[in-house]
């Protein structure tokens, strides 16, 4: 099963280059217990900072936050300093999901477990205000752990009642935020070392991993005689971490603490998803943001040149249509309906206030998703408007866009990433064709709407994008050709990207940046407003919303949840980051709120991520694995 380890050093027992080098020897040791994941929390000062990756333990201790911490420790220690670490072999939960990765923090402690917990729903419906937010048995025990610490005032007794209620193996190390260490285990998976005289106490899951670590040179400098001991099933251990008193205990007989159970230190990540990105005063681009500069007060580039979106509005919209709308009630307009959230309330807004009489088309490339063709199937079938469908060889779009991923993991590339949607972008093409086959000349896309820019795409090809108001068509002809040799660039970089795909990226260039584009953007002329659209879909039509998140943006699209995983895990914003941020800039929503919305718009969505994997073919542990081991680009700023 799982390593578990753990360092306990007395103030300046040992130097910060010590405890680091012990550290690394410990998760190698460890990690041949379990490579597909790890964590580890660390305690300097008052602060324990914690760090969990899908990656073996000593790759993991090369994050840059990491490599910072101990940096920081101070030379000469007025402090005690502690660490637990964990090296995974997965049973339940997969590593991809952060949450489902070690250590677990509950509100007073931090906690690491090998073993396997059998019983877990029958202790959650024996408790009912115990609430896992992942799938580990892990923190179902350390969150009954953490309950009896908060209510008993003792870790020993905490821990004896905690494992009184389980079934399986379990040995667990936890820090509590009042300073202490506890250790148990009812199957005697635990072995540690002490020297009282120095101040360095140490645990691991192996006897043979502590042997290891005392042929250290760093141990042979130490003064005092280190003890090893195994520990025994039904047994457990509290260490004082300041103090380093170490205390014994029977888990089948609690003892009383030997530490006052006050809050004293506070729990911080380390990791990508919760860093905390120098972003605009403005509004809430990051320094990470292609292409973007910051003034004296903060305020981004992007922010300093904004003008005031204006539409053309209604009234010019009205005089288009007037010269196009059906007396008998005959189709006049070409619309496309992707069953977003613009599309449909567009349909709604053409038939309805409008009265317009639509074709609407979808095309559906295999990665419409099935809640989008539902809200299709369900707005036409209330406004009575045909829906036409134009589907190529869905196996043959899928197969490329799997060709394409596994090109982009084997050498990740942000500018890269819209190649996996080259494939829908014929769609364009379909428009002109669909325009030839019905006689009818008026093509509207209900697309447009300024908030949903995302320059950030092409900037990260090193393109300065000019103002096209979402019509990619309009670039400048520097702009196409940049982007062209950029992409020639990557292929050559890059040979998997010479694959059977490259005629569907080539058409899908060509439909959108070179063959003419006539057709009308219905977000030029009228505003765009989420509370209205969102409120009209779902009260008159019933629309369907996705279940593993609160936003519509993109619900109807099936690779936005991984491509957008990528960026915020890559780069520390996504599509919804520039989407908010241009809201606060036409004063539609504060920052604080956007902050606050953005923190639920890029919590990952592994329901839609699976789905999306499961479709085109591929491992999405291995991928999202490979992602999340990509440099990050603050993690550069800061080296």
């Amino acid at each position: 099963m799982c390593g578990i380890y753990g360092l306990i050093s007395r103030p300046n027992a040992l130097d910060k280059n010590d405890l680091r080098a012990i550290i690394k020897k410990m998760a190698a040791l460890s990690e041949k217990r379990g490579k597909e994941a790890s964590g580890i929390a660390l305690l300097s000062g008052y602060t324990v900072s914690y760090c969990k990756q899908p990656a073996r333990a000593s790759k993991m201790l090369l994050n840059i936050e990491i490599e910072h911490f101990f940096k920081n420790i101070p030379d000469i220690q007025d402090q005690s300093f502690a660490a637990i670490g964990h090296a995974r072999l997965v049973t339940n939960g997969t590593q991809a999901e952060y949450e489902n990765n070690q250590p677990v923090i509950t509100s007073r402690c931090i906690g690491i477990h090998n073993g396997i917990i059998i019983n877990t729903e029958h202790i959650q419906s024996a408790h009912h205000d115990i609430k896992p937010v992942s799938r580990l048995d892990t923190e179902v025990l350390m969150l009954l752990v953490d309950k009896y610490f908060k209510s008993d005032s003792t870790l020993e007794t905490a821990l004896a009642k905690a494992y009184n209620q389980i079934d399986g193996a379990a040995s667990i190390a936890v820090m509590t935020d009042n300073g202490l260490l506890g250790l148990a285990t009812n199957t005697g998976s635990l072995y540690y070392m002490s020297n009282s005289t120095a101040g360095v106490f140490a645990f691991a899951s192996e006897g043979y991993f502590i042997k290891q670590l005392l042929k250290n040179p760093i141990f042979k400098k130490i003064p005092g005689d280190f003890k090893t001991k195994k520990m025994e099933p039904e047994n457990g251990i509290i260490v004082n971490i300041e103090q380093l008193d170490v205390s014994y205990f029977n888990l089948k007989k609690a003892n009383q603490s030997i530490c006052k159970n006050t809050s004293k230190f506070t729990f911080k990540s380390l990791n990508h998803v919760n860093a905390e990105l120098k972003r605009c005063t403005r509004c809430i681009l990051p320094e990470t943001f292609p292409q973007i500069t910051f003034d004296e007060e903060g305020v981004c580039s992007h922010c300093r040149s904004h003008k005031p979106y204006k539409s053309k509005g209604t009234d010019e919209l009205s005089m288009i249509l007037d010269t196009y709308r059906s007396k008998d009630g005959s189709p006049d307009c070409i619309l496309a309906f992707s069953g977003g959230r613009d599309s449909s309330y567009g349909l709604h807004y053409l038939t309805k206030e409008m009265n317009m009489h639509p074709i609407t088309f979808t095309y559906d490339w295999g990665m419409v998703t099935d809640l989008a063709r539902r809200n299709i199937a369900n707005m036409c079938g209330k406004l009575g408007v045909e829906n036409i469908i134009r589907s190529p060889d869905i196996f043959m779009k899928r197969k490329n866009i799997k060709k394409n991923i596994e090109a982009w993991l084997h050498k990740p590339e942000l500018g890269m990433i819209p190649l996996f949607m080259a494939g829908d972008k014929y769609f364009y093409e379909i428009a002109r064709q669909l325009r030839k086959e019905t006689g009818i000349p008026l093509v509207i896309f209900c697309a447009g709407n300024h908030f949903e820019r995302t320059e950030f795409k092409t900037a990260f090809c090193g393109i300065k994008e000019s103002e096209h108001g979402n019509r990619l068509w309009a670039y400048s002809l520097k702009n196409k050709v940049d982007l062209l040799l950029y992409y020639g660039k990557q292929y050559l970089m890059n040979p998997r990207y010479f694959n059977a795909s490259l005629w569907d990226t080539f058409l899908a260039y060509y439909s959108t940046y070179i063959a003419k584009d006539d057709f009308i953007y219905l977000y030029h002329y009228i505003p765009w407003e989420e509370s209205k659209i969102t409120d009209t879909l779902i009260k008159e039509y019933n629309w369907e919303t996705a279940d593993d998140t609160k936003n519509t943006w993109r619900i109807g699209d099936g690779t936005a949840a991984f491509y957008n995983y990528i960026y915020h895990s890559v780069a520390g914003f996504s599509e919804h980051d520039t989407f908010r941020s241009n809201q606060i800039r036409e004063g539609v929503i504060t920052r604080e709120e956007a902050l606050r919305l953005v923190k639920e718009d890029n919590k990952p969505r592994y329901e839609a991520m699976a789905g999306y994997a499961s479709l085109i073919g591929i491992n999405l542990d291995e991928a999202l694995t490979i992602i999340n081991s990509v440099p990050k680009l603050y993690e550069r700023m800061y080296k």
